[in-house]
């Protein structure tokens, strides 16, 4: 019996996992939004599908989720994680140059859309702060949703990605300072108490925020440089953990929601060398995370409630839709957005948000809002929801169809450093990589290195290098440094392994890239070339020539023709070690042996 219990305690993480196993693979074959297919999983196995049945038939029990709490809280750290990421492609840097798009648009559609909804309650019969508590329950969209959606679709780099990311940033600066209005509002009657009542509960907010991104500051770059150094990729995962969870905790701790922390915290290790390392880490967590999360939305909708009162649940859901569409097309036409990217961006936000279950059970608690009319909003909430993959859907089949699906200006604006095409990546920044980066800036070419040494690249940093930490090795590293986008990559470290790996993962990521690799010697190169490298170079063969070509021009041969013949010896050895390297299986004796009958001199010579 006692096994049995503890094998129960098991069963919703089981489930899900089996549920994450088959949802996204058949809905990525199927060419549809695992979004959705996870928030389908969630109305199936919850306690308003089977979870109902195993009311008379207890056998269904076992194959439906009963522990929706539990799984929430852990499936609310998946936004945090999201947050997270999106910080890490941003810093403050590009922060700054979006302000007119985050404060400007994103504040305009906040406050217009509360006020209209805030009045349309009123209107309806509702007390001038009960109203006020909707309004901004209904005001906000859903990042937890509408930022893997673009992000799947390949729109957050353009133009209406841009303009929904920028709204939805300051919908989650807003969350803290509406919990606290809600609150408020519950608590007192009004005048000067409730503004005295709001500063004092906003003022511990302010300062956990400062508190966060001071401390972080300090903190965050050293911690990793240490976690760097042990060369422990466990460590390195607790690290990056650690950091996320714990500004989230910070930041809820402070009044605020987790995922702001977690966005702040993403900021600062966006100006680190750690940027990219972290962001490949941290993506199993968070698309994990995520799935979980859309399983408890959909474990949440109760669909015959939904059937008991169609007319006024789908039709709240379409109202919001349609009024939010309405007001956030109008403002970003208004803000100077072009007309497609505006109409993408409001259709996407139009839905309602996860926060709204957070305001509104906010507003029951404190008796603004009566459960059954609360209940009812989050239903028609969370039925919006579901729609936000089909009208992203809608939105990038018209924005291709006008021929206005990417605004170039704005791409480069906001991608990622080494993200730009045309960029050589050199991997491995000791003093051969070094010397290939110094050559390059003197040719005015753009280059992005790696290197594994955090004191290097902290080094280089410092000295305002494009250098990140990270393992080359790991194709979806090379990724994010750009590697499709890539004229060539060099790679340049000792350690003929790590260089083997490396030139792996390049060619299998692209079969037209340029591969430039050192190898030990010849037998080395020869299999670099078999690997998939463009050009290996031994250094005992390159050496020899350099030693040669110094001695014949200090004894007096012409410069030229000393250059010529060095360059036609380099030829030949390429061609040898190419061949070798297809055609020989002993290729490293057998190759040493032909070279060495090369160098001995002719007797014609003597």
């Amino acid at each position: 019996m006692e096994h049995q219990l503890h094998l129960l305690d098991y069963k919703e993480a089981i489930l899900f996992l089996i549920t994450a196993g088959i949802v996204v693979p058949v809905f990525h074959r199927l060419r549809i939004s695992p979004v959705l297919g996870f928030i389908a999983a969630g109305m199936l196995l919850g306690p308003f599908g089977l979870g109902r049945l195993a009311q008379e038939w207890p056998a269904f029990g076992a194959i439906s989720i009963s522990n929706i709490e539990q799984l929430s809280k852990v499936g609310e750290l998946g936004v945090s994680f999201l947050l997270f990421m999106i910080g890490l492609e941003l810093s403050f840097e590009r922060l700054t140059r979006m302000r007119k798009l985050v404060f400007g648009l994103g504040a305009a559609q906040v406050v217009v859309s509360t006020l209209i909804i805030a009045e349309i309650a009123y209107l309806a019969g509702l007390s001038l702060q009960a109203s006020l508590a909707v309004g901004a329950s209904l005001a906000l969209s859903s990042t937890a949703i509408v930022m893997p959606v673009l992000a799947e679709r390949k729109r957050l780099n353009s133009s209406a990605g841009r303009v929904a990311f920028s709204i939805l940033l300051f919908q989650d600066l807003m969350v803290a300072p509406f919990l606290f209005m809600i609150t408020v509002l519950g608590q007192s009657e009004g005048g000067n108490g409730v503004l005295a009542l709001f500063v004092s509960t906003l003022l511990p907010a302010l300062i956990g925020l400062a508190l966060i991104v001071g401390l972080g500051r300090l903190f965050i770059r050293p911690l990793f440089h240490h976690v760097a150094a042990a060369r422990s990729t466990e460590l390195f995962v607790a690290a990056c953990l650690l950091v996320v969870m714990g500004a989230g905790v910070a930041a809820a701790s402070a009044g605020m929601s987790m995922a702001l922390g977690a966005f702040i915290a993403g900021l600062l290790l966006a100006e680190t060398e750690f940027r990219r390392e972290v962001e490949v880490t941290i993506e199993p967590f968070k698309g994990l995370l995520l799935g979980l999360f859309f399983l408890t939305v959909g474990a949440g909708l109760d669909l015959a409630r939904v059937l008991a009162e169609p007319l006024q649940t789908i039709g709240i859901a379409l109202a919001l839709i349609c009024g939010k569409f309405i007001v956030t097309y109008g403002l970003a036409m208004a803000f100077g957005v072009r007309e497609m990217a505006a109409r993408e961006a409001a259709l996407v936000n139009a839905p309602g948000g996860e926060f709204a279950f957070v305001m509104l059970g906010a507003a029951i608690v404190t008796n603004l809002l009566d459960r059954s009319f609360a209940s009812q909003l989050a239903l028609s909430v969370t039925l919006s929801m579901i729609a936000i993959p089909l009208l992203a859907g809608a939105g990038a089949r018209m924005a291709r169809a006008s021929r206005a699906a990417v605004d170039v200006s704005t791409m480069v604006e906001n991608a990622p450093d080494g993200d730009t095409k045309g960029h050589v990546i050199i991997v491995g920044h000791g003093r051969v990589g070094a010397l290939v980066g110094e050559m390059l800036a003197r040719h005015k070419i753009p280059f992005l290195a790696i290197d594994g040494d955090a004191r290097l690249v902290s080094r280089g940093r410092d000295s305002g290098l494009n250098i990140f930490w990270g393992d080359a090795s790991r194709p979806d590293f090379l990724l994010k440094c750009g590697i499709v986008g890539a004229k060539a990559i060099v790679v340049t470290m000792d350690a003929p392994a790590a260089v083997e790996k490396v030139v792996q993962a390049a060619r299998a990521q692209r079969q037209d890239l340029t591969i430039v690799a050192r190898a030990r010697d010849a037998g080395h190169a020869s299999h670099l070339y078999e690997l998939g490298a463009t050009d290996a170079v031994p250094e005992t063969i390159e050496a020899s020539l350099q030693l040669a070509e110094a001695l014949l021009v200090d004894i007096g041969v012409p410069s030229g023709f000393v250059i010529a013949s060095v360059h036609e010896k380099r030829d030949e050895y390429r061609a040898l070690l190419q061949k070798d390297g297809v055609h020989e299986e002993r290729r490293g004796i057998r190759l040493s042996r032909r070279i060495k009958d090369m160098s001995r001199p002719r007797k014609a010579d003597s």
